[in-house]
């Protein structure tokens, strides 16, 4: 759907003013654009190649819907199942409501549209001019069924509005067969006049009570429990504003029915709204920024906003949650989902427990309590980057959690075959994972992806070293230390890439570094993307291109050497040369200039990626790659403050040219750090910190902790 950029500046001015005559005239939700990422990324130009016919870039895919921070409730519209978030911004049709969200093609749970009239309940036609959000807050007008919606949110229930401009046939459907994931079964029953409860089950059962203004004449169910069915509730005729409440739960009716209670009670949709807003308020104003465009101030706190809606919480308002085997539990703290680790441990953990460290410490116990179940602390999807996760967040102060009992089961995800950490016996017998030989390997060969394990496992063992060390435990320090470098054992001299090995360890032949795979050899990329990645030794890195000259020519032609546009592999996009921006694997390349003296080469990568890779496409809307539950997003939110955790486990942080003049991060203690930019070019020339001039590159989290001052002066 084109339209020109007329119509988001309006909507800007339009947000503004809603956001004025709310009763803030400034705050900063009102930099927020929640629909930053739902729009299509097509451009050939910074994707890479053209996309295939009935492709869609997976960029962006953020829904626009009502959340408070890391919640439960996530309540958003729905223009296509199936798709990342539910939501794209070029449809021009709503199917629902849903309560649960992530970005990640799955979730999306308890769909319920209002309907009015003669139109089928099947959906409705709307436009992106009488749509609004902010941060808790979401409205939208049915053209079809002549319904204005308007949605807000708290931690564990959503709270409707409809304005039904038609006083019959006004109906509420609960499309209880539909979701991202596959529904197994669903109940829903009427309990007296207003109130309807049941569940919706996929890969878990998701509960709900709700409870309406007005009377349910009837409850019309067909196929109840089939995923050819669904329900309608057919309300009382009438004019005027029908609201539903409704709380969730992963637990039971009951608890849904207690967080309902709990959370909105008797309260008026206004106080629920104005609630969720300074709720976010509150966090926002914790990185302040001055200077700056319009543009970097609404990438920034759409950033910031958007780094922080997961993990979700699980648990209810009286603590009990569905723990990994399915069964209720209840250890007194909130339960959180477990963090997308192979995508979050490199930036946003952190920026987590920057400004949320209670949260971060009960996501830490959430995954012990995983471990405890099942034997292993969570890894999702690739390598073990639970162990960065924990180990960083103890290492900046966070120690509120049975760290012992964590880290014995950390060194058992490092150790232990069948686990956490796919074919860990040959990465420990041989100090590498090797792949099989394939006569014609191609994008999607299913194999080991033995490179990308080997990388990840050397930094998983340094970051559980650094934890051991912490804890005093020298023996299984030195172990894991030397482990550390094992990353060295894919580097081959005579091509000056990561490469695959046999088993019988020869090189894999044949060999195109710029060939991209989902799992052969390498995952989600290509030999180029893989091969700066050694956060914890840059130095031993370096050594392997034979020192600095080396390291410095090939990684100027990671982002010179023209991408292949026939090289086409979906989430790998959006390239710089070889460099892949819209995917995780080598988020680190960017910042490896430092490590030769050179932190002005670094800049101008961030400065194009900062300038050109956010906030794109016809609209502006759209982001380079997938958000990937907010790692692209806490990418920007760092770069663009000034500093960057290029190695997530070291409670340190690389000092980068900030885009504002004066940042201030608000520490948990209370305590101001800021980061002032002096002189005019881009070209880092040196720190000082508390006056005082810095050696090298990085800061100390003790700045965080302590407060203070890092002046960044440029040349």
């Amino acid at each position: 759907m084109k339209r020109n950029r007329l119509v988001v500046c309006l909507m800007a001015i339009l947000s503004l003013q809603a956001s004025k005559s709310f009763g803030q005239s400034n705050g900063f939700t009102r930099y927020v654009n929640t629909f930053l990422g739902t729009e299509p990324l097509n451009d050939s130009a910074v994707v890479g190649y053209r996309l295939p016919e009935g492709w869609r870039s997976w960029a962006g895919l953020t829904f626009p819907g009502s959340s408070l921070p890391n919640a439960m409730v996530q309540l958003s519209p729905m223009t296509e199942y199936g798709s990342g978030a539910g939501y794209e911004y070029e449809d021009s049709v709503i199917l629902s409501f849903t309560h649960t969200n992530k970005g990640h093609w799955n979730l999306c749970n308890i769909p319920v549209l209002p309907v009015s009239g003669s139109a089928p309940a099947t959906g409705s036609r709307f436009s992106h001019q009488r749509e609004s959000a902010e941060p808790g807050y979401y409205q939208v007008y049915l053209s079809d069924y002549n319904i204005d919606v308007k949605l807000t949110s708290t931690l564990r229930c959503g709270f409707h509005q409809y304005f039904f401009r038609q006083p019959f046939n006004r109906r509420i459907l609960f499309d209880l067969a539909k979701s991202n994931n596959r529904v197994g079964d669903w109940k829903i029953a009427q309990s007296g006049d207003n109130i309807l409860h049941g569940y919706q089950q996929t890969g878990e059962r998701i509960y709900f009570y709700a409870i309406l203004n007005t009377t349910i004449e009837r409850l019309e169910k067909t196929e109840e429990g089939k995923r050819s069915g669904n329900a309608i509730a057919w309300l009382k005729d009438g004019n005027g504003l029908v609201e539903m409440k409704i709380g969730l739960s992963f637990v039971s009716v009951e608890n849904a029915k207690a967080n309902l209670e709990k959370e909105i009670g008797n309260k008026s949709f206004t106080a629920i709204r104005t609630a969720a807003k300074a709720e976010w308020e509150q966090l926002l104003s914790k990185v302040e920024v001055k200077g700056g465009t319009d543009k970097q101030r609404m990438l920034f706190y759409s950033s910031l906003y958007r780094s922080f809606l997961w993990p979700a919480l699980r648990s209810d308002v009286n603590g009990d949650f569905t723990d990994a085997t399915r069964k209720k539990d209840n250890h007194g703290f909130r339960y959180y989902t477990e963090p997308s680790l192979w995508d979050t441990y490199r930036n946003k953990d952190v920026l987590l427990s920057l400004l949320s460290p209670d949260v971060a410490l009960d996501v830490i116990k959430s995954m012990k309590d995983v471990g405890d179940k099942k034997g292993f602390i969570p890894t999702f999807f690739h390598g073990d980057h639970g162990a960065s996760t924990i180990a960083g967040a103890y290492l900046r102060g966070i120690d509120g959690f049975d760290v012992k009992g964590t880290y014995e089961i950390l060194l058992k995800n490092a150790n232990v075959e069948g686990g956490a950490r796919p074919h860990i016996k040959s990465y420990i017998e041989k100090g590498w994972i090797p792949d099989p030989h394939v006569d014609k390997p191609h994008v999607e060969t299913k194999a080991n992806a033995g490179v990308s394990k080997t990388l990840e496992y050397a930094y998983d063992d340094y970051s559980l070293a650094q934890l051991a060390r912490a804890l005093g435990d020298s023996a299984n320090y030195r172990t894991l230390m030397q482990r550390s470098r094992n990353y060295r054992n894919m580097f081959d001299p005579s091509t000056r890439f990561m490469r695959g090995r046999l088993e019988n360890g020869d090189w894999i032949t044949p060999f195109n570094p710029q060939y991209p795979y989902y799992e052969y050899m390498y995952r989600e990329a290509n030999a180029w993307q893989v091969s700066f990645y050694a956060p914890h030794d840059m130095q031993g890195l370096i050594e392997l291109y034979g020192g600095p000259a080396g390291f410095e020519s090939k990684l100027d032609s990671l982002f010179t050497l023209p991408w292949n546009p026939k090289h086409i592999a979906r989430n790998v996009e959006s390239m710089i040369g070889q460099y892949c921006h819209g995917n995780q694997p080598d988020h680190e390349a960017p910042f490896a200039y430092y490590f030769i003296n050179k932190p002005e080469k670094s800049q101008r990568i961030i400065d194009t990626i900062l300038n050109h890779y956010y906030g794109i496409g016809e609209e502006g809307l759209a982001l380079c790659g997938m958000d990937d539950a907010g790692e692209m997003s806490a990418w920007y939110v760092f770069c663009a403050a000034g500093l960057y955790t290029f190695s997530a486990t070291d409670p340190e942080y690389l000092v980068t040219v900030p885009l504002f003049d004066e940042v201030r991060w608000k520490a948990a203690n209370g305590k101001w750090l800021t980061i002032r930019r002096k002189g005019n070019s881009r070209d880092l020339k040196s720190i000082r910190v508390n006056g005082k001039p810095q050696q090298g590159w990085f800061v100390p989290h003790a700045l965080f902790k302590n407060g203070g001052e890092v002046l960044v002066e440029t040349k």
